[in-house]
């Protein structure tokens, strides 16, 4: 993670990350550009009513942009390509696993379940980004996995109302999951059919699709409620994830998910290398580590 110490810095690096002129940012926020380039160069601040739209229209999380946004900044650490922040080097990495269990009572009142309706356009925008622009579900496939797993398929906001991140998870028929193992399909071709009832199977196989948030605490709030709904399930069951989240490869090992594949090392923009990863399991090893 970058340290920013200002909110120019960090339209800056914006920018650059997109791919974007000043014009386009000028565009984007429906601003003259005369006006981006003061807030580049630290000279203006953000209008506070601008803040918000600032956070819908670039995803950069509104915290982010509340601490820097100031005339006294506070400094703040920002990943732009899993984009996250933490206000200190400390919480830049995820936790051990046992970090859930640790603080398996705390709750978040922020978390609902996904409405599609409302949903749906902020989750297709975030999923851009997070799939490296690759097309993502569709909302039908969306819509039936929230009917089947509104308890899984979650959206948390912060204390402000906005975006923080998301949790989706599809319950697979077994020839799907299989195809996905195999690397026959890829996940923007499943379908609607392809779901099943975890309710009315032998040996349900959940998807984990994507869960990301801005920052760790809002990743665990969403962790916990899935890992809540597997420790009170009462059948076996296969729960499998693709990801492409470098931060997240050690915290699967100690769920106790397997790697079955792993692509060629890429790099992004920030040189960072990763290995777009598909894992399967189940979480019966980490939950019995912690029965009294």
């Amino acid at each position: 993670m970058k340290k920013y110490f200002s909110i120019g810095e960090l339209l800056i690096d914006y920018r650059q990350d997109r791919e974007m002129s000043q014009l386009d940012l000028s565009t984007l926020l429906n601003v003259d550009v005369r006006t981006v380039q003061r807030w580049e160069k630290d000279i203006t601040l953000i209008k506070p009513d601008k803040e918000k739209e600032l956070a819908q229209a670039t995803l950069l999380p509104y915290q982010l942009i509340r601490n820097l946004n100031a005339s006294i900044p506070i400094p703040t650490f920002y990943d732009f390509r899993i984009r996250k922040y933490s206000l200190t080097m400390l919480n830049n990495e995820l936790p051990e696993a046992k970090w859930l269990n640790d603080r398996v009572k705390e709750m978040a009142k922020r978390i609902r379940t996904i409405d599609v309706s409302s949903d749906m356009e902020i989750l297709r925008k975030d999923l851009l980004l997070q799939k490296n622009n690759r097309e993502p579900i569709s909302r039908a496939v969306l819509s039936r996995a929230v009917e089947i797993l509104p308890m899984m398929n979650l959206i948390i906001m912060d204390d402000h109302k906005n975006y923080s991140g998301h949790c989706i998870v599809l319950p697979l028929k077994e020839e799907i999951y299989r195809k996905l193992r195999e690397r026959e399909i890829v996940e923007a071709d499943i379908q609607t059919s392809d779901l099943a009832n975890y309710k009315t199977v032998d040996h349900p196989i959940f998807f984990n699709y994507d869960i990301t948030a801005d920052c760790n605490d809002n990743i665990y709030y969403l962790a916990h409620n899935y890992l809540h709904f597997f420790k009170n399930l009462e059948t076996s069951y296969e729960f499998c994830s693709f990801t492409m989240r470098y931060d997240s490869y050690e915290i699967n090992k100690q769920l106790g998910l397997e790697l079955v594949w792993e692509d060629e090392v890429q790099k992004d923009g920030l040189g960072l290398e990763y290995h777009p990863r598909f894992y399967t399991g189940n979480f019966d090893k980490y939950f019995s580590q912690f029965k009294e």
